[in-house]
C-alpha cells in the first residue's frame, strides 16, 4: 500500500505558531472556528459508526438509515440528511473525526481573501473546497466537504502552487462562502454610465474580471471593506507578501494577506483606478476614484506610500449614506447639544470643533450645516477634500497645484455674499486670520482645528499669531471630541467599577458604578464592540474667559473657568456613557489617553 500523500496528513490547526500561541487545546474545543478531532485515526471506521460515537444520531436510527440506503441506492448519510436527523454541520464534524482532521466553522473563521482568491469560483464549486488561510510561505489551508477527494487536492495544489493542508467544513458553509466571494466581486460596478456620475475619475472595475485575478481580488477587498463598514483600507508590503487591514470603528484589523507574486499587480491596479502614475514608485501620490457598490455610490481617496519593503497604499472610504447627519444620533448629551446648537444658530461668530484626525470633527460640522441648510441662507464651504456632497450648499475643493488654498478660497468666498462659511481645517496663520475676521464682520464661521481638547484651541490660535483680543471677540464656542466604540448589545457583560480605581485612573467618581465589559460574539466579530459614539466637551466662551484670553492665560486656567461655568470634560462625558451602558471604561480610557487597568 502506498504511503499516505503528504497533503492528506493530519495537521494540528491553522498554523503551528498560532496553535502554540493559543495554548494546549483539548479535543473538541473550538478555536477561531476550528474544532480538534478526538482521535487521529485513519479511514478504518465507517462514517456511520463515527456518527453514533459522536452522539449525533442513535444507533437504531442509523441502522434503519443503512437498511433504507441499501434499497434506495444512496448513502446512509444522505438518508439521515433527508430525514432531518442529521444536518450538514454535524455530518462535516463526523467526516473530520473519521479522517482525523480538524473541523472548521466558516461562520466563525476569518477567511483570508488573498487565499480564497487563488482558485476561481467555478473550481471551488466543482470541488466543494475553498482555500481559507496561508500557513507560512508555502502551505495553504483548504476547507473541504470531502477530504478523501485526492484529485481535488492535487488540482488545487497545481492551480495555486502551494502545499495543500485540508480541513473539513460543511458543504452548506462552503457553498455560502463561494456565493459571497462571487457577490463581493460582482457588486463593485462602474458608475461611469450613470448620468449623474459623468466623471472621468470613475473607472470600470469589471473589465476582464474573470481573466484578471488581480482585478477580482481588488474588487473583493473593496467590497468586503464596504460591507463591514470600514473607514480605511491599509495595504502594507512585507517580506512574504502584502498585509491588508481594515480600520473598523477606529481600530485596525488584519483581513487578508496578498501573495508576493500579486503585490505589484494589486498596487498597480489601485493606481490605475485612481489615475496615478504607475511608473512612479519612489514618491507618494494621491488621487480618488468613484465606485458603485451594491447600488450605492462611494468615493475612495487613495494615497500611495513607498516603504523599505515596496510600495503600499491607503484607501479612505467615503460613504455619504453611512454618515450620521443628525446631532441627536451622534451621541451628544442634551446639555452639550443645546450649547452647541445655541452657538451655531447665531447670526455671526466662530464655532470650532477640535480633536485628532479621525475623531469625527467633519461629521459634527456637517450635522450643524444640515440643521442650518435652508433656502434663506447662502452656505459656502472650502474643504480638502470635499468628503460628502450636500445639496443646497456651495462646496469648494482646495487645489494646491492650481493655487487654490484655504486662504485664497476664503478671500474669494468673502466676496460671494455668504451667510455661513465652513472651513474644513484651519492649518496656518493666514487662514486663521481670515476666518476670525469673517466671524467679526457678520458671518457665521464653522471650522476644525487639531488640538487635544477645547481650551487648547484658544491658545493654539494665539500661538499661530492671531491677536488675543481678536480671538476673544470672535470665538463663541469650541467643541472637543473623540470617537469611542460602542458595546455590542448582544454580548456585553455587567460589572461593577470601583470608585477608588476610577479616581486613581483620572475619572471623577464618588461611588462605585454599574457598567458593562466587552465580551465578543459572532455578531461583533469577536471584538465586543459594534459601532461608535462621540465623546464631547462643549466650551461656551463667556465674559470671564474673554478676559483670560486677552491676558494670554494658559489653557489650564481657561479650562478651569469653563468647568466652573458648567463644561463637562471628555472623561466625564465618557464616564456618563459608561454608566448608560453604551461603551466601556477601557474604551473611554483608550480614546482620552488615560491609563486604566483591564482589571477592575
Amino acid at each position: 500500500m502506498s504511503p499516505e500523500p503528504p497533503h492528506l496528513r493530519p495537521v494540528p490547526g491553522p498554523s503551528a505558531a498560532a496553535t502554540a500561541a493559543a495554548g494546549d487545546q483539548s479535543p473538541g474545543t473550538p478555536w477561531d472556528g476550528v474544532t480538534r478531532p478526538r482521535s487521529r485515526g485513519g479511514n478504518a471506521r465507517f462514517l456511520t459508526d463515527v456518527i453514533v460515537e459522536l452522539g449525533l444520531v442513535p444507533r437504531d436510527r442509523v441502522d434503519a438509515a443503512i437498511d433504507a440506503a441499501r434499497s434506495g441506492g444512496v448513502t446512509p448519510e444522505a438518508v439521515l440528511l433527508e430525514r432531518g436527523e442529521l444536518d450538514q454541520v454535524a455530518l462535516s464534524r463526523a467526516v473530520a473525526e473519521r479522517h482525523g482532521l480538524d473541523h472548521l466553522d466558516l461562520t466563525a473563521f476569518a477567511v483570508d481573501m488573498g487565499a480564497a482568491n487563488l482558485i476561481n469560483n467555478a473550481a471551488a464549486r466543482r470541488y466543494d473546497a475553498v482555500p481559507v488561510a496561508f500557513l507560512g510561505e508555502r502551505a495553504l489551508l483548504v476547507a473541504m466537504a470531502d477530504p478523501a477527494n485526492v484529485l481535488a487536492l492535487d488540482d488545487i495544489a497545481l492551480m495555486t502552487g502551494y502545499d495543500v493542508r485540508p480541513v473539513v467544513a460543511s458543504r452548506e458553509d462552503i457553498s455560502a462562502l463561494v456565493s459571497r466571494l462571487t457577490r463581493l466581486d460582482d457588486v463593485v460596478a462602474s458608475t461611469a454610465d450613470e448620468a449623474a456620475e459623468e466623471d472621468a475619475e470613475i473607472v470600470d472595475l469589471r473589465e476582464s474580471a474573470d481573466e484578471a485575478p488581480v482585478i477580482k481580488l481588488v474588487n473583493q477587498i473593496i467590497a468586503q471593506a464596504a460591507e463591514q463598514g470600514a473607514s480605511d483600507i491599509h495595504m502594507a508590503p512585507e517580506g512574504s507578501g502584502m498585509r491588508v487591514r481594515f480600520r473598523i470603528d477606529g481600530v485596525l484589523n488584519d483581513t487578508t494577506t496578498v501573495p508576493r507574486r500579486m503585490v505589484s499587480g494589486v498596487i498597480s491596479r489601485v493606481k490605475i483606478m485612481a489615475e496615478l502614475d504607475i511608473a512612479e514608485k519612489r514618491l507618494p501620490q494621491d488621487g480618488r476614484v468613484g465606485l458603485s457598490i451594491d447600488g450605492r455610490h462611494i468615493d475612495l481617496r487613495v494615497v500611495t506610500l513607498p516603504s523599505v519593503h515596496g510600495e503600499g497604499a491607503v484607501m479612505r472610504i467615503l460613504d455619504k449614506n453611512a454618515v450620521v447627519m443628525e446631532l441627536d444620533k451622534l451621541g451628544m448629551l442634551e446639555t452639550e447639544r443645546l450649547r452647541f446648537e445655541r452657538a451655531y444658530r447665531q447670526a455671526y461668530g466662530a464655532v470650532l470643533v477640535t480633536g485628532p484626525t479621525g475623531s469625527g470633527k467633519s461629521t459634527s460640522l456637517y450635522a450643524a450645516l444640515g440643521d442650518l441648510n435652508n433656502p434663506e441662507k447662502n452656505i459656502i464651504t472650502i474643504e480638502d477634500p470635499v468628503e460628502y456632497e450636500v445639496s443646497g450648499i456651495t462646496q469648494v475643493q482646495v487645489n494646491q497645484r492650481a493655487g487654490l488654498t484655504f486662504a485664497n478660497g476664503l478671500r474669494s468666498m468673502m466676496r460671494a455674499d455668504p451667510d455661513v462659511i465652513m472651513v474644513g481645517e484651519i492649518r496656518d496663520r493666514e487662514a486663521a486670520q481670515i476666518a476670525i475676521e469673517a466671524a467679526l464682520t457678520g458671518h457665521l464661521v464653522l471650522s476644525t482645528l487639531h488640538t487635544n481638547d477645547a481650551p487648547t484651541a484658544i491658545t493654539r490660535l494665539i500661538e499661530m499669531g492671531i491677536e488675543p483680543f481678536l480671538v476673544a471677540s470672535a470665538i463663541d464656542c469650541v467643541v472637543g471630541q473623540r470617537l469611542a466604540r460602542t458595546l455590542c448589545q448582544h454580548c456585553k457583560r455587567r460589572t461593577i467599577l470601583s470608585a477608588e480605581i476610577l479616581r486613581d485612573s483620572g475619572f471623577p467618581a464618588r461611588a462605585d458604578i454599574e457598567a458593562y465589559d466587552p465580551v465578543g460574539c459572532s455578531r461583533c466579530g469577536g471584538s465586543g464592540y459594534k459601532g461608535r459614539i462621540g465623546l464631547y466637551e462643549v466650551m461656551t466662551v463667556n465674559e470671564e474667559m474673554r478676559k483670560l484670553i486677552i491676558n494670554r492665560a494658559s489653557a489650564d486656567e481657561i479650562a478651569a473657568t469653563a468647568v466652573r461655568a458648567g463644561m463637562r470634560r471628555l472623561r466625564e462625558d465618557g464616564l456618563e456613557k459608561v454608566r448608560q451602558g453604551r461603551t466601556s471604561i477601557s474604551e473611554v480610557a483608550r480614546v482620552t489617553g488615560t491609563g486604566v487597568s483591564d482589571e477592575y
